[in-house]
Order: structure tokens, then sequence, then C-alpha cells
């Protein structure tokens, strides 16, 4: 199969990191990224590719021309257009558009990718609404409901891919009769670094360095949405943490049997065993920045699991959002192009 011709649309946190994984996966001859467009500038753009803070130093050789991107000598159109409209898609003969701004969630917004010559877009986010995208996929759940047809798809997001599995395996085990759960997320760039007018919660206002600040979370309605059997079972929060990068999941879970820690902790080894690209189990001692580039949507801590003689249990869910996520990003983007074919 010839290589899929992608651009990535936002090179931010996670477009960087889609760039760095397809390139330290070697995947690059699998995947050719031909365009980024991003506002920004682009020597700061390079040198942002080049030394990051929570991955380090690009492991590769990073340059630029007036117009482009060189990653290893190899040169990427880029762009510095606000609106979609304004790149000229359709001049890159692309397969598929990242779309890891975070800014589009809804069709009316992401059809404008389709009409400007993108084929086919891949979103960094959850849609608005399950009839804003054709699919949302997470891996290992429903990525073989993908098929050439659809245009729009939605990788759902870092938290949702994090603890879907979990509750996948858990529900086909036990049964699932209701579960609440709060994630603990790393600080994001729609907080600020010290006080100020930044956002319309008031909370997001607040310096995220020091303080854990509660923020709004759709996690329950993104779970009901993939597991549609758990339709009004699952509460969620989320709390920001003053960490740049790892976040967890403390899930509570009342199964419809009672089960052992043993028992539990079993079966995550075991689904680890069978989805090593996404699961991963440890009962070591660990502490957040141990999974600091670990590319799993989630890591069981068995240490941590509990559980009582009415079928609760508790367990713990490592994740790092950025690094996961964008490789899960990658991930999609070469199971959909094996139905391009389809369409």
């Amino acid at each position: 199969m010839r290589p899929i011709r992608i651009a990535i649309n936002g090179y931010g946190r996670i477009g960087r990191c889609v760039l760095r994984s397809i390139y330290e996966r070697g995947l690059h001859q699998q995947i050719e990224i031909v365009a980024i467009n991003e506002p920004s500038d682009l020597e700061t753009m390079a040198y942002l590719t080049q030394f990051d803070s929570t991955h380090g130093v690009f492991p590769g050789k990073v340059g630029r021309s007036d117009t482009s991107l060189l990653i290893n000598g190899k040169e990427i159109a880029v762009t510095h257009a606000s609106g979609i409209v304004d790149v000229p898609w359709a001049d890159y003969k692309l397969d598929l558009v990242l779309e890891c701004s975070g800014i589009y969630g809804k069709r009316q917004q992401l059809q404008q990718f389709i009409d400007a010559g993108c084929p086919r877009v891949l979103v960094s986010q959850p849609a608005d609404g399950a009839d804003e995208v054709d699919h949302t996929v997470v891996l290992s759940i429903n990525n073989h409901e993908l098929n050439g047809a659809q245009r729009i798809v939605s990788n759902a997001s870092c938290t949702t891919n994090a603890v879907i599995p979990v509750l996948a395996e858990l529900d086909a085990s036990y049964g699932v009769d209701y579960t609440f759960l709060t994630t603990l997320h790393s600080v994001m760039n729609d907080q600020p670094m010290i006080d100020g007018y930044h956002h319309n919660d008031l909370r997001r206002t607040r310096s995220a360095m020091q303080s854990m600040v509660p923020v709004a979370t759709g996690l329950a309605r993104g779970v009901e949405r993939l597991l549609p059997q758990l339709l009004h079972k699952v509460q969620a929060k989320a709390i920001r943490v003053p960490i740049l990068n790892v976040s967890a999941i403390d899930l509570m879970v009342q199964l419809r049997r009672p089960t052992t820690v043993n028992e539990i902790n079993s079966l995550f080894i075991q689904a680890a065993q069978r989805h090593p690209e996404i699961m991963a189990y440890s009962d070591r001692p660990h502490a957040s920045i141990d999974f600091n580039h670990d590319a799993h949507s989630a890591v069981i801590d068995g240490s941590q699991t509990s559980t009582n003689e009415e079928g609760l249990v508790n367990l713990f869910i490592w994740f790092d959002n950025e690094w996961g996520f964008a490789n899960r990003m990658v991930d999609i983007s070469l199971l959909w192009a094996q139905r391009f074919e389809d369409s």
C-alpha cells in the first residue's frame, strides 16, 4: 500500500506529538506528512518540534526553509491560516487531515475541510454530539466499524480512550450496574499560569500551577455514547492538577456480582496481554512521572485495586494524556487508511 498523505491542522501539544510519534515509531514511510497549518510562526514551530519540555529533544534533525518545516531533510509545507477555508487543502492531494487544533466540534465546521478538498477528517476531540461526526472511534472497542464511506471521524478524548477499554472488560466479565469516576488531569493550555481574566468558568481564571482546579467534563456522555449499555449508569468529574503531563482516573464501579482483588487484577493482566498496544498493567509503587511518554491508552495500577464483598470495585488508571492519545491518532489513521479503497 502506498503511503497515506496527511496534513495536521493545529500544531500544538497533540499535533506535535502526532508528528513525533510517526517518526519515533518509524512510520514515516507509511504516513507522509505533507502539510501543517498552524497560525504561529515557522521559527517557533521548528524550535518547539526540536525541544520539548515534556517529551525531550526530538530524536532527529529539525530545520526550516521560508515556507516549510524540515524533518530529517523531508519538506513539510506550512501555512499560517486562522480559518479552515484559507488553506489550499486540495493542492496537497491528501488522504486525511488530522484536526488537532481542538477548536472544531460541529459538523458544520468540520465540513469546511471536506468542501475545501480534504477527503477525510480525523478529529482529536469528542464531537459536540453523536450526529456531528460519522463515527467516534476508540481502538479495540469499535475500530472495526471504520469504513471508507465515512468522512468525519472523532478519535474521542484521551480520558475516553483510557476508561472505555477498562469498563468494557468489566462489563463483559461481571456486568456493570453503576460507575463513578474522577479524572485527575494535568494542566492544559486553557488555564493561566497566574490568576487572570482567562475563562468564563471562574475556576479556570485561577493559576494552573498553584491549585487543583475542578472543571466540567463530558466524559460520562462519551462513555455512554460508546458503551450504550451503560446509559444512565455513569457519572464523572474532573480535576486539573498542577503537573505538566500524565493523568489518572480513579474509577469506582458497582459490579453485578462480588469479586476479589486478585480476580480483578488477573482480568487486567490478561487484557493487557490481549491488547498490548493500548493497555498495560503494573503493581509497582508508581508516581505519575513514570508514565511520561508512555504510549498506552491506559495502565492499570494493580497496587491500588480494592473491592468489598458486594461487588464494589475501585481501580486506578494512569495515562499519558498527550503521548498516548497522539499514538491513538496515528493508529486510527493507519487503520482507517486500510478502508479508504472501499469508498
